[in-house]
C-alpha cells in the first residue's frame, strides 16, 4: 500500500443476551511485507459457546487460505467440509465474509451466507458488482457472491452479522423484516456525514449501538460490525519525562509542534519544560473530572491537547489498555489518552530518560516501572491488540 494511505480495520461487538461467549468471531491480519490485509468475520449457527467455536474454526482456516492465497471454491468447500450441519436446518454451522486488500486497493470480497458488504465513497455507497457466484458440486445448496472491487482513499467497507441486519425484528410496522441492509446502509451514510473523518472504530461502535436499541436495549442475535476505512494516516505524538540532559530541552519541547489535536504530554515536570522554552502556561481542565478519580486532573497547554501527570497516569493507561478495561469505568484522564490514541493510526512517544527522584518513594506502588518500560508495555499492546504504528525516541 502506498505510504501515503493508511488503512484503518476496526470492530464492535455485542454477545447474545444470556450467553456467556460470543457466537461470531472476527479475525484481521495485516501483512506489511505483502501489502496486504486480511479479515474474516463469521456467524456460528445458534449462539454461545458452541456457535463461537465453530465460527472461530471457520475464521481460522479462511484466514490461513486467503493468506496462503488457495484457490477460492477449494479453500470454500475445505471449510463447509469440516463444518458439521445441523441436523434440523440441514445448513452449515458457519457464514462468513472474507476481505482480502491489497496495493493499490485491489479488494476481494467473498460472502457465504452474511449480510452483503457495504462500501461507501463519502457517504456515496459504491453499488456492488457481482463479479461470480460459486456454486459447489459438494454443497450444491450453498451460493458462494465473489466480489472484485476497488478501494480509494477516502473508502469505508462496512461488513456485519446478520445480528445488525436483523435487528428489531418483528418490533411493530417500522420493523417486521428488521432493519435490514437498507437501513445499515442509510444510518452508516448518516453517520459519515455528520462526521466525514469518523474513525473505524467510532461508525462501527455506533452501528452496533443502533442495532442494539433497535431490539429495545437487547440482544436477540449477537451482533458484529467490522469497517474498513482508507485513508490518509493519523499521527499523534506523546511527550513523557524530562530531557537526560538539560541542553535538549528546547529541542525536546519543540517536538510539541505537531498540532493541538494530536500532542499529548505526560508529567508535570515534562509540562513545566514546554512552559519555559513555548513561554506558554499549564490550565487545568476540571470540566472533566469525575467522582471517584484517583488521579490529578488533566490540563491544557495552547498548541496541545491534553496534560496530565506522568508515570502514574501512563501505568494506568498500560493496565486498560492490557486488560481490555471498559473507559467508563477508567480515570477521566487514561480514558482520554487511550480515546486519543484510538483516533490515530501512527503513535510517536518521545521518552526524556533522567530518572525522577520521586519515584524511588518506598511508599509509592509497587507496580510502579519505570518510565521506559510503561511504554514499551503500551506500545506492545497497542501494536498486537490495535494494529497501531509505533516510534519510539529517547532524549
Amino acid at each position: 500500500m502506498n505510504s501515503t494511505v493508511f488503512v484503518e480495520m476496526e470492530s464492535f461487538q455485542f454477545t447474545k443476551t444470556g450467553q456467556a461467549a460470543c457466537g461470531d468471531d472476527l479475525q484481521i491480519k495485516v501483512l506489511k511485507n505483502e501489502n496486504r490485509y486480511l479479515a474474516v468475520l463469521s456467524d456460528g449457527l445458534g449462539s454461545g459457546v458452541k456457535a463461537n467455536v465453530l465460527a472461530n474454526m471457520t475464521t481460522t482456516m479462511a484466514l490461513r487460505f486467503l493468506q496462503s492465497n488457495m484457490d477460492t471454491l477449494q479453500s470454500v468447500e475445505t471449510i463447509m467440509d469440516s463444518l458439521p450441519v445441523c441436523e434440523v436446518r440441514k445448513i452449515s454451522y458457519a457464514t462468513f465474509s472474507m476481505v482480502d486488500i491489497r496495493l493499490g486497493g485491489v479488494t476481494r470480497v467473498v460472502e457465504m451466507g452474511n449480510p452483503q458488504y457495504i462500501q461507501l465513497r463519502g457517504d456515496q455507497e459504491v453499488p456492488p458488482v457481482r463479479h461470480e457466484t460459486i456454486v459447489s458440486k459438494h454443497w450444491p445448496d450453498r451460493q458462494v457472491e465473489c466480489y472484485d472491487l476497488k478501494m480509494e482513499p477516502g473508502d469505508r467497507l462496512i461488513v456485519a452479522s446478520d445480528g445488525v441486519t436483523q435487528s428489531g425484528l418483528g418490533e411493530g410496522s417500522q420493523y417486521k423484516f428488521g432493519w435490514r441492509r437498507c437501513g445499515e446502509l442509510a444510518f452508516a451514510q448518516e453517520r459519515v456525514r455528520g462526521n466525514p473523518e469518523i474513525s473505524s472504530y467510532a461508525l462501527a461502535r455506533s452501528i452496533a449501538y443502533q442495532a442494539y436499541a433497535i431490539s429495545k436495549n437487547t440482544c436477540k442475535d449477537d451482533i458484529t460490525c467490522l469497517v474498513v476505512y482508507m485513508r490518509t494516516p493519523r499521527v499523534m505524538r506523546l511527550l513523557t519525562g524530562p530531557p537526560y540532559y538539560k541542553e535538549h530541552d528546547r529541542e525536546y519541547a519543540l517536538k510539541a509542534d505537531l498540532g493541538e489535536e494530536h500532542t499529548i504530554v505526560c508529567g508535570g515536570t515534562t509540562a513545566t519544560i514546554l512552559e519555559r522554552i513555548l513561554g506558554k502556561r499549564v490550565e487545568i481542565d476540571i470540566s472533566h473530572l469525575k467522582p471517584g478519580d484517583k488521579l490529578p486532573p488533566a490540563g491544557k497547554i495552547p498548541g496541545v491537547a491534553l496534560v496530565t501527570e506522568g508515570i502514574l497516569t501512563l501505568t494506568r493507561v498500560c493496565i486498560a489498555l492490557e486488560q481490555d478495561e471498559d473507559l467508563s469505568q477508567v480515570p477521566t484522564p487514561v480514558r482520554r489518552i487511550i480515546d486519543m490514541m484510538m483516533q490515530h493510526d501512527r503513535i510517536e512517544f518521545v521518552v526524556g530518560t533522567k530518572v525522577n527522584e520521586a519515584h524511588q518513594d518506598p511508599t509509592l506502588p509497587q507496580d510502579l516501572e519505570l518510565r521506559r518500560g510503561v511504554i514499551r508495555r503500551i506500545s506492545d499492546a497497542l501494536t498486537r491488540k490495535y494494529r497501531k504504528e509505533i516510534e519510539v525516541s529517547f532524549f
